[in-house]
């Protein structure tokens, strides 16, 4: 594949296109972003460079049968835009159409820039800018790279690698005569329609996927090597639908998206602080539904706690109704090898399949990739420490998008986006063309992500490191976090590089970029 330097920015002398802002994700956090800079930073330029050829990030990407939200979608959606539709855990498809009614509602639509992937992040402390190396790739393949510059670098992109999954090194496995595909690439010509299948994996994608396979499928099982804590949600809040009856439908948002939090912490600090009883408690409801003890006590019964690994929700209990059918089943072993007709497993059985879906994890990676650069030097992104979970050690002038991991996303997400524009409003309030995260004294430092889930175990030494204690402590309490983040004072943890200094530096370097045309807003 050739690369064509953009004539515009590369080789031809010319400065580069000079952005404020830039946003790196059109997904949900990216598109929330963006409402956020031009709602509360308007006089901010920014523009959104997204790596495929259309938005929604993880709703655009995931197509396999079934695939939902495993959040309900008052917390899962955008505080500023109500979630209409009366499903709480909705469907890849309807919140992949809420995130682009959103983009196009708002305007943000247009601000995207499509095919166009980041390579390179350069901050230069003289210049007090980040310069930004860019590929985009047509719809026909062809490649194109240019530069921008910015003030300020967000990261939207989540930190999944969109370009590989996590499967395993399974022995035997060219000698398998099925079809094996793994979830996050699914084909869509596959027809699993009277085909027997085998999920391997327990988490939150297989779930998902062994009840809506079921609908078709001859049988589905559903092959672990522990058993996953499930919990059940009604697919409809019979509460929230009274309450949009009878309260305008911004209020009943309002109103249903609160309770929701509470209920969702709730449950979160119970299962931390009770684990004996919060096991006793799924598993007596589990038992209750399914109707079968002996398979809830072998095969929904993990040894962690509750909330050691997120906590899966399942809609009307649909996984539980297709063991119950006997369309499904749940083995519980370790795998031996693939073989011609299906799965050895270590006990000597044989399942047998026509299709292997191998929901066995997602791959993590940091920023989306971007591996950004201080002054020419690489920085090591496992030494530094995360200020209120989102800007980083090392790194002025940029900021991460990471939600949480007992809650809704979108709740951590669009708390990181107000906080970018309080930062951005504080520069410009005192005239500062940099700030830097620094801490007052020793860290001790923990794994950015406290889950014991093997997907994090995997990656997380490549991710920098949270403290312990506040700002540098990421919470997994978003009450805590609301009250205490728009409040936070950023003269104590900010360190400034004022704008005059910086001004003097560029205009002896020659260097002043062309300003983009239009504006936030």
């Amino acid at each position: 594949m050739t690369h064509t330097a953009d004539s515009s920015t590369a080789g031809s002398g010319a400065p580069a296109e000079h952005i404020d802002v830039v946003i790196v994700g059109a997904g949900l956090s990216g598109v929330g972003a963006a409402y956020r800079l031009q709602t509360e930073c308007p006089e901010r330029s920014y523009a959104i460079v997204e790596a495929r050829q259309s938005m929604g990030g993880t709703w655009d990407l995931f197509r396999y049968p079934g695939v939902r939200s495993d959040s309900d979608m008052f917390t899962l959606g955008y505080p500023f835009k109500p979630w209409r539709d009366r499903k709480v855990l909705a469907d890849g498809g309807s919140i992949l159409s809420y995130i682009k009614e959103t983009a196009a509602e708002f305007g943000i639509d247009r601000r995207i820039r499509y095919g166009t992937k980041v390579l390179a992040a350069d901050w230069s402390t003289r210049a007090a800018r980040w310069t930004v190396t860019l590929e985009r790739t047509d719809e026909d393949g062809h490649r194109t790279l240019s530069t921008v510059t910015c003030d300020f670098l967000y990261s939207c992109a989540g930190y999944y690698d969109y370009d590989k999954g996590h499967t395993p090194e399974f022995e035997g496995a060219d000698s398998f005569s099925g079809t094996v595909v793994h979830p996050q690439f699914w084909p869509e010509d596959l027809d699993h329609a009277g085909k027997r299948v085998v999920v391997i994996g327990s988490g939150a994608t297989a779930v998902t996927l062994v009840p809506a396979m079921t609908r078709s499928a001859a049988h589905v099982t559903m092959l672990q090597r522990s058993p996953t804590w499930i919990s059940s949600l009604p697919l409809r809040d019979r509460l929230a639908d009274g309450i949009r009856a009878v309260l305008p439908a911004g209020a009943a948002h309002r109103v249903v998206r609160s309770k929701n939090i509470l209920f969702t912490i709730g449950v979160y600090q119970f299962c931390r602080r009770s684990p004996k009883v919060a096991r006793r408690v799924l598993t007596g409801l589990n038992k209750r539904i399914v109707k079968d003890d002996r398979l809830v006590d072998e095969h929904l019964t993990p040894s962690y706690d509750p909330w050691d690994q997120r906590l899966c929700a399942v809609p009307d209990a649909d996984l539980f109704k297709a063991l119950r059918s006997g369309d499904a089943d749940i083995v519980t072993d370790h795998i031996d090898r693939f073989v011609p007709e299906g799965i050895r497993l270590k006990s000597g059985r044989v399942v047998e399949a026509d299709i292997i879906v191998s929901a066995t994890g997602l791959k993590l990676l940091a920023f989306g990739g971007i591996a950004p650069r201080v002054d020419g030097e690489p920085v090591p992104l496992n030494r530094q420490f995360v200020w209120r979970g989102a800007m980083m050690t090392g790194v002025p002038n940029f900021a991460v998008c990471i939600g949480y991991t007992n809650a809704s996303w979108t709740l951590r997400a669009d708390l990181t986006s107000r906080l970018v524009c309080k930062v951005l409003n504080h520069m410009r309030r005192h005239d500062y063309a940099a700030v830097e995260p620094r801490p007052t004294g020793a860290l001790n430092e923990r794994p950015l992500l406290d889950l014991a889930s093997g997907y994090v175990q995997r990656s997380i030494d490549a991710f920098p490191r949270q403290g312990d204690r506040s700002p540098w402590k990421v919470r997994q309490n978003y009450v805590l976090d609301a009250a205490s983040t728009m409040r936070t004072n950023l003269h104590r943890t900010l360190a400034p590089t004022p704008a005059s200094t910086v001004r003097v530096a560029r205009s002896r370097m020659g260097k002043e970029p062309v300003e983009a045309a239009t504006p936030a807003g």
